[in-house]
């Protein structure tokens, strides 16, 4: 298990407008460590998820800290050599490039001590949760419209392959504050212009659960679409941070 903050120098910040770029980015990074690529992408890929952190701007996105994790061992040793001067993508057919060579490298500690069965958090990257519809997969857009504890718990447990137990609870003042907590993020651009979107959201929560459940969730999110830049949680009381 291994989880890292790459972050920028202050004043410095990284353009992009689809979220798969960043992806690619960590990907060709992880390769370069020494992962094969199986390992980070595809249906028999290893856990991980990320979290960009920054604001949009202009239409567009800007990135300062990438927050990194995942609960594989093998991927954890390939993480913890990843060097910032690879992580870096450049797209000819969107015209976009990214490249976090500057970046300084620190290691995220685990937050889950001995005992501990409760953690509450803010969603470091939006929180997706998907359902079906007439046939049709749908993005939830409201926390109220999901069974939370199933949607982590269920997931978690199938991507770890074993029972996981963790109670999940949006934090009921935030919601009631901000009814629309979701946001819609251009994920990729395809050849032909077209574009996809993932709706996720927003919401401080409270997990409990058994510490080694719990620690699953922080180094390998929750919900769907993790290696994708989806799930990141953090803790409530440092916030989102820099």
């Amino acid at each position: 298990m291994y989880r890292v903050r790459i972050t920028l120098p202050k004043r410095k910040s990284v353009d992009y407008r689809n979220l798969d770029i960043l992806h690619d980015a960590l990907v060709n990074a992880w390769v370069a460590a020494g992962a094969p690529a199986k390992t980070v992408v595809g249906p028999n890929a290893g856990m991980w998820h990320f979290a960009a952190l920054g604001w949009r701007q202009n239409g567009g996105n800007r990135v300062h800290t990438l927050v990194v994790g995942t609960p594989d061992l093998q991927l954890g040793v390939w993480l913890s050599d990843m060097n910032p001067s690879d992580i870096r993508y450049a797209r000819a057919a969107t015209g976009e490039a990214v490249d976090f060579s500057a970046a300084d490298v620190e290691m995220d500690p685990d937050p889950v001590a001995p005992g501990l069965t409760s953690l509450g958090v803010v969603m470091l990257s939006p929180l997706v949760v998907s359902r079906k519809e007439s046939g049709k997969r749908r993005w939830a857009s409201s926390i109220d419209e999901v069974d939370l504890t199933s949607a982590v718990s269920t997931r978690l447990s199938r991507m770890a392959e074993r029972s996981v137990r963790i109670k999940a609870a949006p934090d009921r003042l935030y919601v009631r504050c901000n009814p629309k907590h979701d946001t819609l993020i251009p994920l990729k651009q395809f050849p032909d212009g077209r574009k996809s979107f993932v709706i996720g959201m927003r919401v401080p929560l409270v997990l409990q659960g058994p510490e080694e459940d719990l620690r699953l969730a922080w180094y390998g999110g929750i919900g769907e679409k993790n290696r994708f830049g989806f799930g990141c949680i953090g803790l409530a009381e440092k916030g989102v941070g820099r």
